[in-house]
């Protein structure tokens, strides 16, 4: 039942903390947060592929599922303010490939999708392909993937972020994840390109840490890094991210990352232990290193 006490409320600096309730976000976001105060929402709800989450079953039928996805959009639509960004991770298994872009649909009623960005997980980079600048003397494979055994299917090396916004024409800091020119003679040709940066573009590389222990290090059966809702928060902008709201906080990477750039956050689960392994995640990257509070 939900009560008036969040289930952790940690202070991040600044005036501002990480703030998680044991509840539904369905009913807990317009319960919590009224209406048309959050700047961004970054979050990666469950696939319905039958994950054996704690407190959560993920085998329903699939309409029902996208039903419910239906509810959550409307619920992040209520909340969103004008110029906010919402960020939706949703992966697809092989045998189904249409799964994400199904949920991508159900959310999505009431936005725009503004950009489509693909996470990449692992990855192959033959050693030709890459150029003489790369200095490799080997073709690379980076990054962890689960495989798949069968001679129809491929196995699963990305996911999508889609990104929604209310009308589409929400301004992002694409610099702010920028990466280095490779050839710095292109530095010279566009004025856009004065600091030595472009844009990442909508293929970000993020893989995930290597883990000695699954128990202690990922007690959560679907997680993504913290860089990943990082780079969503510095894309639409940090000074712009008064509010960051995950409503499927899990074990907490968004609010970890929330809590790295020193911005107020709010998440929702269901699950008590996923909400004290995020806690605790918060209070150890708040005392690991000060937050990063860039402009207000």
């Amino acid at each position: 039942m939900p009560t008036d006490r969040p289930f952790a409320a940690i202070p991040i600096g600044g005036g501002r903390r990480v703030t998680l309730w044991r509840e539904d976000a369905v009913a807990g976001l317009p319960r919590r947060l009224g209406r048309a105060r959050v700047d961004v929402v970054v979050t990666s709800p469950p696939y319905n592929l039958g994950v054996a989450y704690r407190s959560y079953s993920d085998a329903r039928p699939r309409d029902d599922y996208l039903a419910w996805m239906g509810t959550v959009g409307a619920a992040v639509a209520r909340v969103l303010t004008r110029s906010g960004s919402f960020f939706l991770n949703v992966g697809s298994p092989p045998r189904d490939p249409w799964l994400a872009w199904d949920v991508a649909r159900a959310v999505g009623r009431p936005f725009v999708l503004q950009n489509v960005i693909h996470w990449v997980k692992s990855i192959a980079i033959d050693r030709g392909s890459a150029g003489r600048a790369a200095g490799l003397t080997r073709d690379l494979a980076i990054g962890h993937y689960k495989p798949v055994h069968s001679d129809r299917y491929l196995h699963g090396a990305h996911e999508y972020v889609f990104h929604f916004s209310r009308r589409g024409d929400v301004r992002l800091d694409a610099l702010a994840i920028g990466v280095p020119y490779q050839d710095a003679s292109n530095v010279g040709r566009w004025r856009s390109a004065a600091g030595g940066r472009r844009s990442r573009g909508n293929a970000w590389f993020l893989p995930y840490a290597t883990i000695r222990e699954r128990a202690r290090d990922r007690p959560h059966p679907a997680t993504f890094p913290p860089e990943l809702p990082e780079w969503c928060v510095r894309l639409h902008g940090v000074a712009r991210s008064r509010l960051v709201v995950d409503p499927f906080v899990g074990i907490g990477s968004s609010a970890v990352a929330a809590a790295r750039l020193g911005r107020e956050f709010v998440g929702f689960d269901v699950d008590a232990e996923y909400l004290r392994v995020a806690a605790a995640r918060v209070r150890a990257e708040r005392s690991r290193r000060p937050p990063v509070a860039r402009g207000g």
